[in-house]
């Protein structure tokens, strides 16, 4: 038969027991639960480099390629666009950083660093849109031409899934608002597309005033990219508070 204790002995082991899950819980509280929050710290770093160093080879392989095609047709829309995709593969360096370094605000500066790289990408696309106007030249193998419209379309989508699903998995807003850059920039290579047609069709100011139009969108992705980055440093500000307090 079952030993039956008295009920102070029960209440006694019932009390020790308990005692000794409550120091099992402080320490875990004190001393577990800090390597938990590294342990994450950790996990967020590799997860973060890992979706940069994705997107950065997409979207090198992506400029490559169209860096290939425009040697070949001189389009300044292609220009434009390529132009752009090997700033925006440029903008991982500063996020890697960031990840690396497990740094809050290291990631805000890398914001910025985006917004100032797609900016000046604008500004460079605008000055050879200009030029353009001002030389005009014949396109070539507008076939091609439409094949990097398409490389550009395709290779920004996929960069863009990358940094969109790891940036919000990872409460990142610089990835999350380079990811948006990278999506808006797919259909800005569409663009390039619609030059080849037009051009094809015979009205060949189409490729300068397509590269306009490409190098417009841009500035506004600047704007865009601006706003959401100064809300997320607004949002850090806060919490720096909040913690200091």
């Amino acid at each position: 038969m079952p030993r039956v204790l008295p009920a102070g002995n029960r209440d006694s082991r019932r009390c020790d027991h308990a005692e000794g899950h409550s120091d099992l819980d402080l320490n875990e509280h004190e001393h577990g639960h800090s390597h938990g929050l590294v342990d994450r710290s950790v996990l967020r770093s590799r997860a973060g480099i890992r979706a940069v160093s994705w997107s950065l080879a997409i979207l090198t392989a992506t400029a490559v390629a169209q860096a290939f095609i425009y040697s070949r047709t001189l389009s300044v829309a292609l220009l434009a666009d390529l132009i752009h995709n090997f700033g925006d593969a440029l903008t991982a360096i500063p996020l890697g950083l960031a990840f690396f370094f497990r740094s809050p605000r290291g990631e805000r500066i890398a914001g910025l660093a985006v917004v100032l790289a797609i900016f000046i990408s604008a500004l460079v696309a605008l000055g050879q849109t200009i030029e353009r106007f001002i030389h005009p030249r014949t396109l070539a193998h507008l076939w091609l031409l439409a094949a990097a419209g398409v490389i550009g379309f395709v290779g920004n989508e996929v960069a863009a899934q990358v940094r969109l699903r790891a940036g919000r998995r990872l409460q990142s807003a610089a990835l999350v608002a380079d990811g948006n850059h990278a999506r808006v920039d797919g259909f800005v290579s569409l663009g390039v597309i619609a030059s080849a047609t037009v051009v094809g069709l015979g009205l060949k100011v189409a490729d300068p005033v397509i590269g306009l139009v490409i190098t417009l969108v841009i500035l506004r992705i600047t704007w865009e990219s601006w706003r959401t980055v100064r809300n997320a440093e607004i949002d850090l500000e806060h919490i720096d508070d909040a913690h200091d307090h």
